[in-house]
């Protein structure tokens, strides 16, 4: 078991990338996370999100470079995230 901590909020989603070696999260923080999944730490924290929307899904895409994410504030935003 592995906790992963650093959201200052609740934690609505989590995916892993395809390979397996990134996690991304979502949260009331109004960010989005994405972490090394073998050692927790955080890679960067992808913050355009506005007050009160919340990012409440994530998922990467196939070929583990973008991840999409779903908001409160009724968006669906994709971030090239390699960049």
């Amino acid at each position: 078991e592995r906790i992963l901590s650093g959201h200052t909020e609740s934690v609505w989603s989590v995916a892993f990338s395809p390979d397996g070696t990134r996690i991304a999260s979502g949260s009331d923080d109004w960010t989005m996370r994405i972490w090394t999944a073998a050692d927790g730490t955080v890679e960067r924290i992808l913050t355009s999100y506005v007050d009160s929307s919340w990012v409440m899904s994530v998922a990467f895409s196939p070929d583990g470079t973008r991840i999409a994410s779903g908001s409160w504030d009724q968006t669906v935003r994709i971030w090239n995230w390699a960049d």
